[in-house]
């Protein structure tokens, strides 16, 4: 009987071992409460509870992420969207994240959702389609500043997609177009001026050199002579034959 009874006690006291006995990993915290008041936080590694005073809830420290479902945003211009995003955040305080919210994976979830809708509310669709990187850092800003009571750190946020209607991507893409056509005609008006600019300044020049213009104008007649396709009548300056008839008339004398 005797025997018996130390082999209960025994048995009993190695329950209570294992049951006060826990191991951590490495990315795991322990928030320890004891009769119902916060004690501490424990670990990695091995930690001891007193069975029955103590408890202690598990927290992974690791990086979490999770998909924002797409939602309905109306852009400052009045434009109805549809947006998802990625959150990625840890827990860097696991004191708060267990205290001062409930689930707060869920808390965070729900917050990203309408802070998606509330920073994205506030631009326009150009915007939204061309600062996408601007906006991923206001978005991440704003979270990480009302996750901080909850002892949680939003690292990053990434507009995944956003999905316009087709009359809004045919409307999009008439207004490309007409900004190209609106490139195109500035770019060939831009030409233009610097093309009759350059013809003034060549024209200034050769009217200051009378032979610069009588050797352009012999090049000219060495260019269109290669063609044998047609016939082609120049009148001859008098200014190239006048020294021709003068030299004539002087050997006439």
């Amino acid at each position: 009987m005797v025997f018996n009874f130390i082999l209960g006690v025994a048995v009993f006291i190695a329950a209570l071992l294992v049951y006060s006995i826990r191991i951590l990993r490495e990315y795991e915290r322990a928030v320890v409460f004891q009769l119902g008041r916060f004690w501490s936080v424990k670990g990695p590694g091995l930690i001891f509870l007193i069975p029955v005073i103590q408890q202690m809830v598990r927290v992974d420290l690791r990086t979490i992420v999770f998909d924002v479902p797409p939602q309905d945003v109306i852009t400052r211009d009045n434009v109805s969207v549809k947006v998802n995003a990625v959150v990625y955040f840890r827990v860097i305080d696991p004191q708060k994240a267990i205290i001062q919210v409930e689930r707060f994976l869920d808390a965070t979830s729900q917050l990203s959702q309408t802070t998606l809708r509330a920073v994205l509310g506030k631009h326009e669709l150009d915007q939204l389609l061309a600062e996408r990187e601007q906006l991923n850092v206001d978005i991440q800003s704003t979270l990480d500043k009302q996750t901080d009571a909850w002892g949680i750190k939003v690292s990053n946020v990434e507009i995944k997609h956003v999905d316009l209607n087709e009359t809004m991507v045919r409307a999009i893409a008439r207004q490309a177009e007409a900004e190209r056509e609106r490139r195109a005609k500035v770019i060939h008006a831009e030409g233009e001026l610097q093309a009759s600019e350059k013809l003034l300044a060549a024209a200034q020049m050769l009217a200051k050199k009378p032979e610069a213009m009588q050797l352009r104008y012999l090049q000219t007649l060495t260019q269109i002579a290669g063609d044998k396709t047609s016939t082609i009548v120049f009148p001859v300056p008098l200014d190239l034959i006048s020294p021709m008839l003068e030299a004539l008339a002087k050997r006439g004398t």
